[in-house]
C-alpha cells in the first residue's frame, strides 16, 4: 500500500512539475517568421533551459520596470527596443538585476536560471554567448506575447 501511495504522489509531483514547463511553438519551427529587427532598434532574447529544478519559480521579467515576459522552464521570447539603456529584472523574495547598454542592430541573449534562496527560491539573470543561445533557442518553446515584442 505505501509503495502505491508513493507512486500516485510521485507521479502528481512530475505532473504538477510538467504544467509549469513551456509549451508552444518551438524556436526551430518559427525562426523563419521572426521578423528582423528595425533600424535604431535591437532585440534582447530571454531564455530559460527546460531543467525542472526550480521549475515552480517563474517571475515576471522586466526590463526598465516594464514586464515584458515570465521566466518559464523550456522558454523563450524576444522584445525589441530602441538603443540605449536597459534593466532587466526578476522579483520572487529578492529582485535580481542585469544592466546593459542595447546598440541599434545588437541582438542580446538574457539567461534566467533558479538558484537556491533563503525561504523561496530566485531567478539569476546573466548574459548568453550568442552560439550557446542559439545552440539552445532551437529546442525552446515561445512564451511571449507579441503585443510586448515591439518597442512601445
Amino acid at each position: 500500500m505505501k509503495r502505491v501511495v508513493r507512486m500516485v504522489i510521485g507521479g502528481m509531483a512530475i505532473s504538477f512539475l510538467m504544467a509549469g514547463c513551456a509549451s508552444g511553438v518551438k524556436h526551430s519551427e518559427m525562426a523563419a517568421s521572426i521578423p528582423t529587427i528595425k533600424p535604431g532598434e535591437g532585440r534582447i532574447y530571454f531564455l530559460r533551459s527546460a531543467s525542472m529544478f526550480g521549475a515552480a519559480i517563474q517571475p515576471d521579467l522586466r526590463l526598465n520596470s516594464q514586464v515584458v515576459g515570465e521566466s518559464k522552464p523550456g522558454g523563450f521570447f524576444f522584445v525589441d527596443r530602441p538603443a540605449g539603456k536597459y534593466v532587466a529584472s526578476a522579483s520572487t523574495e529578492t529582485e535580481k538585476t542585469l544592466s546593459f547598454v542595447l546598440d541599434g542592430g545588437e541582438t542580446k541573449y538574457v539567461r534566467s536560471s533558479p538558484s537556491i534562496g533563503l525561504m523561496v527560491g530566485r531567478v539569476v539573470l546573466e548574459f548568453e554567448t550568442p552560439d550557446k543561445a542559439k545552440e539552445e533557442l532551437s529546442s525552446l518553446s515561445y512564451t511571449g506575447d507579441v503585443a510586448k515584442t515591439s518597442a512601445k
